[in-house]
């Protein structure tokens, strides 16, 4: 998102504008070329020196300060920039943003900006929930502005409240989602499940039967769609860093992940079902914990679980249904057994034996199957490309 961008990045007098030299080098490592604007209240907190050191570019401060006599400062930056960011964005800064007031080398390059604008409001909890703060925020979204909502959490008071400046990798993270959200997508409005991690099924009150999957393609695919501009319901089996917008609904075992999906599968426009779904669970579970026993071998009865995706895709209305399948050998030939079997739209298969393509990475390698017959290999990419990829193809099937 950031790579081979241009970045201004504008720095307002409080506490949090320590954050600010940490969120330009995310930036810069992303790939951004990123130049620094100070208010003279920022220079009270953080030098800059400091900007001007991580980022090798120099830093404004001073309306009228002209290092080119043959370009206005200001305005140069406004037209040079990919992305304007408020990072923070104090009650002062937006209430100048959102009354069009530019009376210093900030605020006015923020009125001359024709890019994007991002703004992160940190402040006292009080100053955040006051009218009039609200009033001017509420102003700068009807106006397009992307707004980065503040954390709860300790404030330089001492106390706990609403208006902690979000860490400076969750920031970026909202703000590359919110980004992509504003470009033209098919699925903006359309509702998603989606079901990520493996299940477990207990065993005993401290064991249970579970496999290698760690979620993260499932989180992924979540990302991907919210960015789409679609709602996304998560229904998970593990505890990952959630995709700003999603709704978390979190299980354990088949039995609980089919009773959420069931009782929202008729209200949502499509179905992603990543989740490694344990095919059995044990015929009982003892209520304490099984000892070892004084002979060699321990027998467990074992019976089905629900196939879910097929259930759900035997009942699809208007839904469209994705299968994911992980395979060791035959790749192509199970694939496309199970997106017959499991009334998919879509499956995604990948051989876990592949490098770079099984379980826990941060990786992966699918192949893409439809009921037309096609199969499209996508190459070896991130998770998150991945799952972008894949999203594309549905919001194209969709439409």
């Amino acid at each position: 998102m950031f790579n081979d961008k241009k970045v201004v990045l504008i720095v307002t007098g409080g506490i949090a504008a320590y954050k600010a030299a940490i969120f330009a080098r995310l930036l810069m490592k992303e790939g951004a070329v990123v130049k620094v604007v100070m208010t003279k209240a920022a220079t009270e907190f953080v030098t800059p020196k400091t900007f001007s050191t991580l980022t090798k570019q120099p830093v404004l401060t001073d309306l009228f300060a002209q290092e080119n006599e043959d370009e206005i400062a200001h305005i140069h930056l406004a037209d040079w920039a990919d992305y304007l960011f408020v990072v923070p964005a104090t009650a002062n800064m937006i209430a100048k943003i959102s009354q069009g007031i530019a009376d210093d080398a900030a605020s006015t390059l923020i009125q001359a900006r024709s890019t994007p604008l991002i703004v992160a409001p940190a402040m006292n909890s009080n100053m955040y929930q006051n009218p009039a703060t609200q009033r001017n925020l509420a102003l700068l979204r009807q106006d397009g502005v992307i707004i980065i909502e503040p954390a709860n959490g300790m404030l330089a008071e001492g106390y706990t409240g609403a208006g902690r400046l979000p860490e400076p990798d969750d920031l970026l993270h909202q703000a590359e989602m919110r980004l992509r959200q504003l470009q033209p997508t098919n699925l903006a409005g359309k509702n998603f499940l989606v079901t990520a991690g493996g299940t477990k099924e207990a065993i005993d009150p401290v064991r249970f039967i579970g496999n290698h999957s760690s979620g993260k393609m499932g989180y992924a695919l979540a990302q991907a769609l919210l960015e789409a501009g679609a709602h996304v319901t998560l229904v998970s089996t593990v505890e990952l860093a959630l995709p700003f917008g999603a709704e978390l609904v979190q299980v354990q075992t088949a039995q609980e992940m089919f009773t959420e999906l069931e009782q929202r599968f008729p209200n949502v426009d499509g179905l992603v079902m990543a989740a490694a779904v344990a095919d059995y669970r044990p015929e009982t579970v003892a209520q304490n914990k099984i000892k070892k026993q004084n002979h060699e071998h321990l027998k467990l009865e074992f019976t089905e679980n629900v196939d879910i995706v097929a259930t759900l895709g035997e009942q699809k209305q208007n839904q469209f249904v994705v299968a994911f399948a992980a395979e060791t050998q035959d790749l192509l030939q199970h694939a496309a057994d199970k997106l017959k079997r499991k009334h998919a739209d879509m499956l995604i298969a990948n051989d876990v034996t592949k490098n770079g393509a099984g379980f826990a990475g941060d990786t992966n390698q699918v192949t893409i199957l439809t009921p037309d017959g096609n199969a499209e290999p996508l190459e070896l990419m991130s998770k998150i490309e991945t799952a972008r990829a894949i999203v594309k193809r549905i919001a194209k099937r969709i439409n």
